[in-house]
Order: C-alpha cells, then sequence, then structure tokens
C-alpha cells in the first residue's frame, strides 16, 4: 500500500487496464490469502494469492481467470476461515456452500461451475464470503431494497440444486447485492461504517413484498471509507 500513499490531487493510476476492460473490486489483502473469483456464466476460480507476483501500480496485472466468449469476472472474494460462499443469479436463486468445496487451482484456468446460469436462473449477479449473522441486501432493478438474513439460507454443496431467495416481482431483476455485519447497520436499518460503499440503505415507507421482505430506496454516496491492510489486490 506504500505506492498509494503519495497520491496526487487528481488521482493515481491504480492499474492500467485495456479500453474493452474496466475495474471492478478492491479488496486488501495479507500476502498469504486466497483468491475466488466468480463470473458472469456461474465459473469460479480458488487459488493462492502467492500466485500474483509483486507489480508497481502502472502494470496491467496479470491473468486471473480464463473467460468464455461474452462472460466476464462478477465478483472477487477472500476465502475466510468460518465464512461460507453464497452466489445468486439475476432471477433470484442461489445458494450458500462451503469453502471446501471449491478446489484450490492455478490461477488462470477456466474454474469449476459455482452455479447454472439456465433460462431459470439467469446470470449470477453476486458472490460473497458471508457468515451466520450476516444479511445480505439486495437492489433491485425498479429501485427497491430487500434485506435477507444470511442465517436463514441453508447452507447447501456446489453441485446441489440451487434454491430460490427471493421472490421478485415480474420483470424486476437485482442489480446489486452486497454483505453487511450487524455492526454495519443502525437501529433504523441505515448502513453505517467501513463496509459503506457505492451506496446505502434509506428507510423509507414499508411495503411488503411477496417474501414478506421490507422494500427501501437507495442514495448515492460515493465511496466510503476502508482499512488499510498490507497488500491490495485488484481485479
Amino acid at each position: 500500500l506504500s505506492a498509494f500513499k503519495n497520491g496526487r490531487r487528481d488521482s493515481i493510476i491504480a492499474i492500467n487496464i485495456d479500453h474493452d476492460d474496466e475495474l471492478i473490486e478492491v479488496k486488501a489483502t495479507k500476502g498469504s490469502d486466497e483468491i475466488i473469483l466468480a463470473t458472469q456464466a456461474g465459473m469460479s476460480i480458488r487459488f493462492d494469492e502467492k500466485q500474483l507476483r509483486d507489480q508497481g501500480r502502472g502494470t496491467r496485472g496479470v491473468k486471473g481467470v480464463t473467460l468464455s466468449p461474452d462472460d466476464r469476472v462478477e465478483s472477487m472474494e477472500i476465502v475466510a476461515d468460518g465464512a461460507t460462499f453464497l452466489v445468486c443469479t439475476e432471477n433470484g436463486y442461489g445458494k450458500r456452500t462451503a469453502f471446501d468445496e471449491y478446489r484450490r487451482q492455478h490461477r488462470g484456468g477456466r474454474g469449476i461451475i459455482a452455479i447454472k446460469t439456465s433460462e431459470r436462473n439467469g446470470n449470477l449477479v453476486g458472490a460473497h464470503a458471508v457468515r451466520e449473522t450476516d444479511a445480505l441486501m439486495l437492489i433491485t432493478a425498479q429501485g427497491k431494497m430487500i434485506r435477507m438474513e444470511i442465517g436463514d439460507v441453508r447452507g447447501i454443496g456446489r453441485n446441489t440444486q440451487d434454491v430460490r431467495l427471493i421472490q421478485l416481482e415480474e420483470g424486476d431483476t437485482p442489480v446489486s447485492t452486497e454483505v453487511v455485519a450487524p455492526a454495519d447497520l443502525d437501529e433504523s436499518g441505515v448502513l453505517v461504517g467501513r463496509d459503506v460503499r457505492a451506496r446505502r440503505v434509506v428507510r423509507a415507507d414499508e411495503d411488503e413484498g411477496a417474501d414478506g421482505a421490507s422494500l427501501g430506496s437507495v442514495e448515492d454516496l460515493g465511496h466510503g471509507g476502508g482499512v488499510d491492510l498490507p497488500v491490495p489486490v485488484a481485479v
């Protein structure tokens, strides 16, 4: 992180990317963590971050996963002790699986299936490392917020049929997902603290969705704060 401490007022380059590419995720790691990438087509790959050699800010980086045509990386997560891997799709289906179900591979491979992206499921829209006490916030294309308790989602095997996580209104799909710990919610349900990045939930007049979930609205905040750990990883 020392390479970022002398940032100019107009920002500095974190990574060089091609004109048809974009930066989707940045996470702080300890130098000995394992990374898992998930793609829009439901594929995933887990590898040791030591396979990513240290490079300067102005470099292009190395390949983490080989993508099929029209596929893209949707999420990057750090494998954590005591956590499980939750994936969800644009039609409201998903599964929560132990990280042990995802074998270690060499970076740059095609990976293994995390969830089938069938006509029923749609594409993968979110993949997160979660704990029993966390909650998942889903923002839909129609501007609604749905909060789901992770403890209510039963853990199943990677090869097991996925389940319906949320009941969406016809024509609506999740466009953004975010995991929040209990400490990140105040008594009114507003997101607070270091995990708030691009948005926070604004409590609105409560409506009950088809699944009894409380709906809200979203306010754009820009980037929030964070915590510094030894090594940044970007995808």
